[in-house]
């Protein structure tokens, strides 16, 4: 690779390998790409950008799309997209596929799969080029703590089955969250956690871990990193499927001793990233709250937590339980 500098952007030569059928060779061809020269000294100081364990903390600011963009996309990766719309959240299901379509993983592979009791009722949403959508028919339940069960039962059986060999990367995303910002490559990581934004700027006492030691996601006073939400959790795949494994063993431990952790799956998200670090943590921007106020440290809102619009919805779904 071979650079050149000017006073405001560095011009690379940027590699990509492809077979060369006709001769049986692989070819090397480079492209100039040009992005502003990254710096030592200048950046955000009003927020952490990297963990105690060198684990970047994606903030705007902190990254280049063009720069992320030219490492990945050469890579032709696709993403897998998880979601669950149980009962009445299948009410959230269009707006969260339109808006991700604007702004989520744009021009990557994008295969979203969607767990619901209600595949009658997925609407229909024109999807971009190299954008697939697969639904899949969940039992319905009325309980929140036996969806999230069934959650990492199906996340596991789906990895199993199908993403081991068919993705590189993939997210679980909350359904009830709609993309107002850039969510791309920058989040991609081996194992990837959000900060739960109600929580980043407190000390790790006032967080609302599992302090019950009879509790597989218990976490006792004194310790703790930062508070993660279960909105968003992904990486590589195999990473995922640890994740979810263990998760899954947690919750069916709780199950069988009469147990619930306070935030079910979020608990035990945070117990397994107590020790098993993330390689990459999002920001609240990649998890904030529709009621919340903008605030200084929060320069875009890429996803935010959506609060249901009454007015909107049918009777049918305003009576159905979870």
């Amino acid at each position: 690779m071979s650079m050149t500098t000017d006073r405001d952007a560095l011009s690379v030569r940027d590699m990509c390998q492809f077979y060369d059928m006709k001769d049986e060779n692989y070819v090397t061809e480079y492209r100039r790409l040009l992005y502003k020269q990254p710096s030592l000294l200048n950046g955000r100081k009003d927020v952490i950008t990297v963990t105690p364990w060198l684990a970047p903390v994606v903030w705007e600011e902190t990254f280049d799309t063009t720069l992320i963009d030219a490492i990945y996309k050469m890579q032709n990766i696709t993403v897998a997209t998880t979601v669950f719309a149980p009962g009445k959240y299948v009410w959230f299901l269009k707006d969260f596929l339109e808006s991700a379509e604007r702004h989520y993983m744009q021009g990557y592979h994008v295969h979203y799969y969607i767990f619901t009791d209600q595949p009658e009722a997925v609407p229909m949403v024109t999807l971009g080029a190299n954008r697939s959508l697969t639904t899949l028919k969940i039992p319905s339940s009325n309980r929140w703590q036996e969806i999230t069960l069934h959650r990492m039962e199906k996340l596991q059986k789906l990895i199993k089955t199908q993403l081991t060999n068919e993705v590189d990367y993939m997210f679980s995303l909350n359904v009830d969250t709609k993309f107002s910002g850039h969510w791309g490559a920058e989040t991609l990581g081996d194992i990837v956690a959000v900060i739960h934004p109600g929580y980043y700027s407190r000390p790790y006492d006032e967080f609302p871990y599992e302090r019950r030691p009879e509790s597989q996601a218990y976490i006792p006073q004194g310790m703790g990193d930062y508070y993660y939400g279960g909105a968003v959790f992904g990486g590589r795949v195999e990473e995922v499927h640890r994740l979810v494994k263990t998760c899954l063993m947690q919750l069916d431990l709780d199950k069988a001793n009469s147990i619930e952790a306070m935030w079910h799956e979020e608990s035990h998200l945070n117990k397994y990233f107590l020790y098993n670090k993330p390689t990459k943590i999002l920001s609240p921007e990649y998890q904030w709250q529709e009621f919340k106020f903008k605030i200084n440290d929060i320069k875009i809102i890429r996803v935010s937590q959506v609060t249901p619009n009454l007015t909107e919805m049918n009777p049918d779904f305003l009576s159905n339980s979870m």
